[in-house]
C-alpha cells in the first residue's frame, strides 16, 4: 500500500494487520479485501483472542488452580454461566470491533487529534496528555454509565442485559464482555470522543482500547484486590449487587465525588 508510507497512522494498522491477520488468517481471506475490512478483521480476530484466552486462563487460575482460596465455593458460578456469558458476548464481538475500526480510519484521515510518535512532542508532553486523557475516558465512562441505569429505556433495552449477572456465583471475569452491543460501544466511545480533544499517541490509544478486554475481565471475578483507589472488582461486585453505586471504571474518584461511592470493606465491618 504505497500511501502508508505516506502516512505514519495509516503505515502502522497496515503494521498491525499484517501482524495479526498474517499469523492467524489465511492470506487468500483477508489480503483482498480493503484495508477498512482488514482492519475490522484484525480488531474482531485480535479482541476475540484477547478474551477468551484472558477469560480462560484468568477462570482456570482463581477458580481450578487456586479453588477456595480467593472464593467460597458458592461463589464459583457454573459453568453454564460463564458459557452464557461467552455466548452474548461473541454475540456483540463484531459490534465491538467497529469501535476501534472506525477511530483508526479516522485517525489515518487525519481527523483526530493523534500524533505518530512519543518523539514528535516529547516525553513530558505525553505524559501530560496521557493523564489528561486518561481522566476524560474516567469522566466519561462514569457519566456513560450512570446514565444507562438512570434512563431508563436505556436500562430496560441496553444495560438490563448486563446486570442480569447479580450475584457473586454469576459473576465471572467472562462476564466482562457480556453486553448488549450498543451498550459496550456507549461505555467505550469516550475513548474515542477523547481523540478529538487531546492530543493523544495513536498506538498508547489502540492499547487502552483492548487494555479494556482485559481490565473488564478483572472487575468482574469478584475477588477484592484492596489496591486504593483503584475501582476493582470488590467495588464492581458491590455495583451488580446495588445497582446504584461504583459506576466508575479504573478508579473511585467520580464515585467518591458523585457521592455514589460504597466501599467493599465497609459492607464486610457490617456483616
Amino acid at each position: 500500500m504505497e500511501d502508508s508510507y505516506l502516512n505514519p497512522f495509516l503505515e502502522e494498522t497496515t503494521f498491525y494487520n499484517r501482524i495479526v491477520l498474517g499469523t492467524i488468517v489465511p492470506n487468500r481471506v483477508w489480503d483482498p479485501l480493503p484495508h477498512f475490512f482488514q482492519t475490522w478483521l484484525r480488531n474482531y480476530v485480535g479482541g476475540t483472542l484477547i478474551y477468551l484466552v484472558s477469560g480462560f486462563l484468568w477462570c482456570l487460575y482463581i477458580y481450578y488452580l487456586k479453588r477456595n482460596v480467593y472464593l467460597p465455593k458458592d461463589a464459583i458460578p457454573s459453568n453454564k454461566a460463564m458459557l452464557l456469558q461467552i455466548y452474548v458476548a461473541m454475540k456483540a464481538m463484531p459490534w465491538y470491533s467497529a469501535l476501534p475500526t472506525v477511530s483508526e480510519y479516522m485517525v489515518e484521515n487525519g481527523w483526530a487529534k493523534c500524533f505518530a510518535r512519543i518523539s514528535d512532542v516529547g516525553w513530558p508532553a505525553y505524559l501530560l496528555y496521557l493523564a489528561i486523557y486518561l481522566v476524560f475516558v474516567e469522566f466519561g465512562i462514569y457519566w456513560m454509565h450512570r446514565e444507562l441505569h438512570d434512563i431508563k429505556p436505556l436500562y430496560k433495552y441496553l444495560h438490563a442485559t448486563h446486570h442480569i449477572y447479580n450475584k457473586q456465583n454469576t459473576l465471572s471475569p467472562f462476564a466482562g464482555l457480556a453486553f448488549h452491543p450498543i451498550d459496550g460501544i456507549l461505555q467505550a466511545f469516550p475513548h474515542v470522543l477523547a481523540l478529538f480533544l487531546v492530543p493523544t499517541h495513536f498506538t498508547t490509544h489502540i492499547a487502552l482500547l483492548f487494555i479494556e478486554a482485559i481490565w473488564t475481565a478483572n472487575i468482574h471475578d469478584c475477588i477484592h484486590a484492596k489496591i486504593w483507589p483503584v475501582m476493582g472488582a470488590g467495588y464492581h461486585t458491590i455495583h451488580h449487587t446495588t445497582y446504584r453505586h461504583n459506576y466508575g471504571h479504573f478508579t473511585i474518584w467520580m464515585d467518591w465525588m458523585c457521592g455514589t461511592l460504597r466501599d467493599p470493606l465497609d459492607d464486610e465491618s457490617k456483616k
